[in-house]
């Protein structure tokens, strides 16, 4: 199991990056677009320097949803290697059956 002050912080993340997804977004097409004047665009990507870091979508890891570890996840399941062998074992995702040749 991980931290549990691990695991908010990361749910923290997500939510900060929610929340300020549209602006970052905004800010991003301003500073990128060369048709505007260099004034503008560099007003755009200071306004974006001053967002949180924690905002931006990159900071947010990828974690499982059983034990919260950081490592080895899969995406489609969102679980990492050990929580899915274990449920996979028991029977308990659907479809999945263990390999054997």
């Amino acid at each position: 199991m991980a931290k549990t002050s691990a695991i908010y912080r990361n749910a923290k993340r997500a939510r900060i990056s929610a929340r300020d997804k549209a602006k970052r977004i905004a800010l991003k097409n301003i500073v990128m677009d060369r048709s505007l004047p260099v004034e503008d665009r560099f007003d755009a990507s200071l306004k974006l320097a001053k967002l949180p870091r924690n905002g931006s979508r990159v900071r947010v890891r990828l974690r499982c949803k059983l034990t919260g570890r950081s490592r080895g996840n899969y995406r489609k399941f969102e679980l990492c290697r050990i929580a899915l062998r274990e449920l996979a074992s028991t029977g308990q995702i659907p479809g999945m059956v263990k390999s054997s040749w």
